[in-house]
């Protein structure tokens, strides 16, 4: 595999974890400058979506998963399993956003899978 695997679940399908290296994260703290409050607040006397914030949360998450990916790599993953976001405020105009999951190695299944069945 040549391209880091992330997923939100606990495994891979059609992967087998070979091992686990542990926890593994990227984080991205942003401030938001006056000039992205002065639009927004402009913009919230009218309703609807904030766009400056959202494009801001949107490229910061985007950072954290790019650290959480970058740092599975330092641990010698290929895939992250279980990963999640979270954040956080600092102050009144500082957000926090983490990228977390489990830094494993995969490999792919030799054998062919078999559907489940219940008895």
């Amino acid at each position: 595999m040549d391209e880091m695997v992330v997923v939100n679940t606990p495994y891979v399908p059609g992967y087998r974890i070979v091992q686990v290296l542990g926890p593994t994260w990227g984080t991205v703290v942003r401030s938001r400058g006056i000039g992205y409050q002065v639009a927004a607040g402009l913009r919230s006397l009218a309703g609807g979506e904030i766009k400056e914030f959202t494009n801001m949360l949107n490229d910061a998450r985007q950072r954290a998963l790019d650290r959480l990916r970058d740092h599975a790599r330092t641990l010698g993953a290929n895939a992250v399993i279980g990963m999640a976001f979270d954040s956080s405020e600092f102050g009144q105009n500082m957000s926090e956003i983490l990228a977390y999951g489990t830094a494993v190695v995969i490999e792919a299944e030799s054998a062919e899978s078999s559907p489940v069945r219940l008895v």
